[in-house]
């Protein structure tokens, strides 16, 4: 099965994500807007309640996390993604660090802490979209105070698996 771990922001912010999302993100209807703390793997049923406990651990370890959204941002000419940009607190990075190394913490891109709001474009749509939406005044303040481990379903479509509380119980 493929896993991920993410942070879900508020409802306000989840809103206004998916305001945009609806048109530009063809995954729009498969996971709700999200900060990815480890991308997507690979795990049996088996390896998974290991590395829940494993999470469970690091989460212990973290006290809430302050998200600040300020800005529209991309990622070309990486790719075509168009992004919510969180301003990464030292504590997030050390989050995203530590959940990282407790697996196999290989990653495909360094870790830039975002929100998708669009991807799959061709060239010319994202020079068009990101070229109205970058000027666009974002002012989001929030405190995240959970992960969650998700799974993928047959359908593409992701789900909760497991959520874990930030800090002390």
């Amino acid at each position: 099965m493929k896993f991920g771990i993410v942070i879900f922001p508020s409802k306000k912010i989840q809103d206004y994500a998916n305001s945009l999302r609806r048109r530009y993100d063809p995954h729009y209807a498969l996971i709700p807007p999200h900060l990815t703390l480890k991308d997507a793997f690979e795990a049996t049923e088996e390896e998974i309640k290991d590395i829940a406990e494993k999470i469970y651990t690091i989460a212990r370890n973290f006290g809430p996390v302050d998200i600040k959204i300020n800005k529209i941002g991309s990622f070309k000419p990486t790719n075509n993604v168009i992004y919510l940009k969180v301003d990464s607190p030292e504590e997030l990075e050390k989050l995203r660090n530590e959940l990282n190394s407790a697996f196999d913490g290989n990653q495909e891109y360094n870790f830039v802490p975002h929100i998708t709001i669009g991807q799959k474009m061709s060239d010319d749509e994202h020079s068009d979209v990101y070229g109205s939406l970058r000027m666009t005044n974002v002012n989001f303040e929030d405190t995240a105070d959970r992960i969650h481990l998700l799974y993928q379903l047959e359908n593409g479509s992701w789900t909760v698996y497991e959520t874990f509380r930030l800090g002390k119980e």
